[in-house]
């Protein structure tokens, strides 16, 4: 029986993928063993820290990183470092800066989005560039870098940039562009991961901070992310997450801080003091990342293949089945794509996503193209158990007419 029923809580089978509202990813033996094991044990978070600060810059090429408390908790970390920076008193006046301290950040119109509140939360304030003129239908052209450089005022701290495949300008761009005028770019890389040279590539491009979750196909705990990039600004936004009460006869600032002498004193808490993780979340992220780059998860995937074909063997017609499955290892995991045929059925995509969550056992499909009618099924959360129970609940909703 699943630990939540003894709160009256109904377990889910999550046929989405690492989606924070179901938990995240399922944490491997490896990673769940480093949490239990760093439970026994007192360290300071500090030099914990900074130990993870040398196993993410060798792994990603940055020059230092942390493990934050999940990407939001990275974004509003790096926007708060990349406005205050080594400088005490101003970590100490965040989120209300004061009126010369620059806090504007350039933004493309077309990639605001919910989670910029997480930059927003620093104090930050976003000025958006370029049109959404495809969406709008309204023409054929994205964000151009020159209207970037075109805000730009002495009001501007820094650029955020939202990763992804097809983000325009590409981000090699954008960061040649901000270091023409000195500016620093916060990439948010949340599920950007996979391909294995994603995370190092965004890095390579010179950009100042990114940032991404640790519980996605990372698999480490949900409440953990990545914050990796320049030193000084890294170095920051740790002293401002950091317990800062200790004397400062007794303190020294983190040893990853390149520059140590630019602080102009010991900062109190700071924006970040909310944001903290555990000693267990940092060495449960750790292990999860060495398993990651080092390809071990690759070995699962023939078996997700092989859940995701008893799914698919299960769709009755006249529905049709799309794989996508023709990423090489290390690339992406297999994934199924179930066209409902809502003509034949009378029911749409909706109808089956809602009788699936609500049947027995409750079971949540990816929903991102519903009003497409269609549903997608990721295998990262399934087993061969729970794959057998998505394949008969699916033809059973995929044979019911209204």
């Amino acid at each position: 029986m699943s630990i939540f029923a003894q709160w009256g809580v109904t377990p889910v089978i999550n046929a989405t993928g690492s989606v924070t509202r179901l938990g995240g990813a399922i944490m491997p033996p490896e990673v769940l063993a480093a949490f239990t094991a760093a439970a026994n044990d007192a360290c300071s978070l500090e030099e914990l820290q900074v130990a993870a600060s040398r196993v993410l810059a060798r792994h990603t090429g940055a020059a230092a990183g942390i493990v934050t408390a999940g990407c939001a908790a990275g974004l509003t970390l790096g926007a708060a470092a990349i406005i205050a920076g080594l400088d005490a008193g101003r970590m100490e006046r965040l989120p209300r800066p004061a009126a010369g301290d620059r806090q504007e950040f350039l933004v493309s119109r077309e990639q605001r989005n919910g989670y910029d509140h997480a930059v927003r939360a620093a104090g930050a304030t976003l000025v958006e560039v370029g049109f959404n003129e495809i969406v709008s239908n309204a023409g054929v052209r994205r964000t151009e870098t020159w209207e970037y450089a075109a805000a730009i005022t002495e009001r501007t701290a820094g650029i955020l940039y939202v990763a992804s495949p097809d983000a325009r300008p590409r981000l090699q761009e954008v960061v040649d562009l901000a270091h023409r005028h000195c500016l620093p770019v916060l990439v948010d890389a949340a599920g950007e991961v996979l391909p294995r040279n994603t995370l190092p590539d965004l890095v390579a491009t010179g950009a100042d901070l990114v940032t991404c979750s640790g519980g996605k196909a990372l698999r480490g705990p949900q409440s953990t992310g990545i914050l990796c990039g320049r030193a000084d600004l890294v170095g920051s936004a740790l002293l401002q997450m950091l317990d800062m009460d200790d004397h400062p006869e007794l303190w020294s600032p983190p040893a990853l801080l390149p520059e140590p002498r630019r602080l102009f004193g010991q900062p109190r808490h700071g924006l970040g003091r909310g944001f903290k993780v555990s000693k267990e979340e940092i060495a449960a992220l750790l292990t999860a990342v060495e398993l990651f780059y080092s390809g071990h998860y690759d070995r699962e995937w023939h078996r997700q293949r092989e859940w995701l074909q008893t799914i698919a063997d299960q769709i009755p017609a006249p529905s049709q089945v799309v794989w996508h499955d023709d990423s090489p290892a290390g690339q992406r995991p297999p994934q199924l794509e179930i066209v409902v045929s809502e003509s034949s059925l009378r029911r749409t995509a909706f109808d089956i996503c809602r009788a699936l969550r609500e049947g027995k056992p409750r079971i949540y499909v990816g929903h991102g193209r519903l009003s497409d009618g269609r549903l997608f099924v990721h295998p990262l959360c399934l087993n061969g158990q729970r794959a057998g129970e998505v394949a008969r609940r699916l033809r059973e909703e995929l044979s019911a007419t209204a």
